[in-house]
């Protein structure tokens, strides 16, 4: 049973069976000299000395503990939170051995190891640099030449899922919705043309069938050419585009994807196979049945890393003057918003945009209630999955701990700069770092699937409530 207490839990737990067993031994003494006496006045003193005496001994235990939990067990907790930070990311600052001078030299070796294992990480980083340059430049010239092919091109995985897309493509098909890694091609292609012509590539044993295949939206009819890539690599589609097209972003792509299996259970997924959008809202206020969304910020994260170009930053018109109080904090303006598209069509583009990913947020009730509130006129439900960095921290750091998204960013030694905070697309950026740097700490406490988190952090719901239904 005591391992399921955390250690703060745990020393509560000892100095109250501490207390108890003193208050214990105290009544038994007391009991066995009152059995000596024969004045009944003395009786009554004994029996006040004892209720005395025992309210002196919890009242002395429970002011030991709390010094003994600030001197002793917090300083633990945050020391071996701050280590596991290290051991499990790319953190470069060092331990503050000022976090747990009262133990002596653990505080010192722990900020003396993590020292030595940042110089070790910075001396691997500097022979990795080599070789990521040299990818990056390969990136840009294939980048190059399929931007001067005037055809779209999509590489899909073996369980339909986009691989790689190029800017003409996304031009081609973006008006349906948004197109992005991990998105199904179902949702541009009509799936009953397409397994039809992939059935037919399966049966005439070439490796390119060129074929009419309609959009899912049936406005357009395109003609496809159908490559099979080889067993268990997928397939892709190349298209022609109009002459006048000019790709609307680089070529994006991420072969791991082609080697994935899709998971029905979402619950036993992986968390590093899980497609995520981050995102943060501004608003008028701070009642999200009476304010508005003033802008709207998020990132696609597939395979544990920003996809290129995957992102969604707009304004929004909330039908209403912002206070100039909101103004001072997020520096959105009338005059920004006078043009911007309403909640509705930003709503929609949003969930367009977190199509079969899970929300991350921090505070996530507060920034969902307003698309739920929308979500009858919108004409769609935003029931996807959702993981909150304020419940993450609980679990990682413990519930006493500050879970700001400042205290968050100093804590994994991830920079906030002024000119960003307050924006939705700032902090978007800076929810998707703390994120990504929360989940090989995750892992490392043995929670590395979806489900696992979630059982998790439902223990600390009176801290937020759980979006999870």
């Amino acid at each position: 049973m005591l391992d399921r207490l955390r250690p703060r839990q745990r020393t509560l737990a000892f100095f109250a069976l501490l207390a108890f067993g003193c208050i214990a031994i105290l009544a038994a003494a007391l009991v066995l000299a009152e059995a000596r006496l024969d004045q009944a006045e003395a009786r009554q003193a004994f029996i006040a000395a004892g209720i005395i005496g025992a309210f002196g001994l919890l009242g002395f235990a429970a002011l030991m503990w709390f010094v003994f939990d600030d001197m002793v067990v917090r300083p633990m907790e945050r020391l071996a939170a701050a280590m596991q930070a290290h051991a499990a990311t790319d953190m470069r600052n060092g331990i503050d051995p000022d976090m747990a001078r009262h133990l002596g030299d653990l505080a010192k070796g722990a900020a003396a190891l993590t020292s030595r294992l940042a110089s070790a990480r910075a001396e691997a980083d500097a022979n990795l640099a080599r070789y990521t340059s040299k990818l990056a430049t390969e990136r840009e010239h294939l980048t190059r030449i399929l931007s001067a092919i005037p055809a779209a091109v999509l590489m899909v995985s073996p369980d339909h899922r986009i691989a790689l897309y190029d800017g003409h493509a996304a031009l081609m098909l973006d008006d349906q919705h948004h197109l992005g890694l991990g998105q199904k091609i179902f949702d541009y292609f009509d799936e009953t043309y397409l397994r039809a012509a992939l059935g037919n590539l399966a049966r005439s044993g070439n490796a390119t069938l060129d074929q009419q295949i309609p959009t899912a939206d049936g406005a357009s009819l395109l003609d496809v050419s159908l490559h099979n890539l080889g067993r268990d690599q997928g397939y892709m589609l190349s298209f022609p585009v109009p002459r006048e097209a000019s790709p609307a972003r680089p070529v994006v792509f991420d072969f791991a994807m082609t080697t994935r299996t899709e998971t029905r259970d979402i619950q036993d997924v992986p968390l590093r196979d899980l497609t995520y959008v981050v995102f943060d809202t501004e608003t008028t206020g701070f009642l999200p049945n009476k304010d508005e969304v003033v802008q709207i910020g998020a990132l696609r994260v597939v395979n544990g890393q920003q996809a290129p170009g995957e992102v969604l930053d707009i304004l929004v018109n909330p039908g209403r003057p912002i206070p100039a109080s909101s103004t001072a904090v997020h520096r959105i303006t009338d005059s920004m918003v006078k043009d911007a598209p309403d909640m509705v069509q930003a709503g929609r583009r949003f969930h367009s945009f977190a199509r079969d990913a899970v929300l991350v947020a921090h505070n996530a009730p507060f920034d969902l209630s307003f698309f739920h509130r929308y979500a009858p006129k919108i004409g769609v439900k935003f029931d996807h999955p959702v993981l909150d960095t304020v419940l993450l921290s609980a679990v990682l750091f413990g519930i006493t701990e500050g879970h700001t998204l400042d205290e968050l960013a100093q804590r994994l030694g991830i920079e906030l700069l002024d000119k960003h905070r307050h924006t939705a697309i700032g902090d978007a950026i800076a929810t998707r770092d703390i994120f990504l740097r929360m989940i090989p700490m995750l892992e490392a406490r043995g929670l590395a699937t979806f489900g696992a988190v979630v059982n998790e952090i439902r223990k600390h719901k009176r801290l937020l409530p759980d979006m999870n239904g």
